[in-house]
């Protein structure tokens, strides 16, 4: 009978968990979609298509979604020079948007959980504050 009563209470602790955390990353996409559309809009587009050769497309993004370090820099402290997002090569320059960490952290979560992504860990103000430039 403990047993079973212990299961329950960790069963019931890990639910109150992923509730808030659920709760926690709700809140950071509503704030980084507004961020998303003071910020990044007039580049990426309203549904985060891009523009071909020009703006790299943030809708299901193999470049978000497979370079996570990479995705914090480049908003962080700017893009300059070649990627390869889902096999095309941008070279073109996306100057610092000047976000604070959390600023940072909500857009990421946002554009990583929007438009065909979905990222399993969101990003934190912390992961954000520990990335450095290149």
């Amino acid at each position: 009978m403990k047993s079973f009563v212990f299961g329950y209470l960790i069963l019931v602790a890990i639910l109150a968990f992923n509730l808030q955390q659920d709760k926690e990353l709700t809140e950071s996409i509503k704030r980084g979609k507004a961020i998303y559309s003071d910020f990044c809009v007039t580049c990426h587009m309203e549904k985060g298509e891009g523009v071909m050769y020009t703006f790299p497309p943030l809708a299901k993004s193999d470049y978000l979604a497979n370079k996570r370090e990479a995705s914090i820099r480049g908003v962080k402290y700017g893009q300059r020079g070649e990627i390869t997002v889902n096999g095309v090569v941008y070279n073109n320059t996306m100057m610092p948007m000047g976000l604070e960490d959390e600023e940072i952290a909500d857009v990421l979560n946002f554009v990583m959980n929007s438009w065909g992504n979905r990222q399993e860990t969101p990003v934190t103000p912390e992961e954000v504050a520990q990335t450095g430039p290149r």
